[in-house]
């Protein structure tokens, strides 16, 4: 998978931002607010194809974190990018 190149991160009143904007003039624009870890990982990985081993490797190399625990995590993270439509 891969995180989509149209996307952009934004820092809006401290919180950092990815905004989808509707298709043929709709106004159907969506905004999806990244935590410290969801912004760690959408800046790591995007740019390149990844699996959810490098959002694992990601977490474990940055967190003092275990693999289980990081595989949950990257697990729940890629699950939530494929529900925004984050991710291709």
């Amino acid at each position: 998978m891969k995180i989509n190149d149209n996307l952009k991160v934004r820092t809006v009143a401290g919180e950092n931002i990815v905004m989808m904007q509707g298709v043929d003039g709709t106004d159907m624009t969506r905004v999806v607010a990244l935590n410290e870890s969801a912004l760690l990982l959408f800046n790591r990985l995007s740019g390149r194809e990844f699996e959810v081993d490098d959002v694992v490797r990601v977490l474990t190399d940055e967190y003092e974190v275990n693999e289980a625990d990081a595989r949950k995590d990257a697990e729940a993270w890629v699950a939530e990018m494929k529900k925004n439509a984050l991710v291709l």
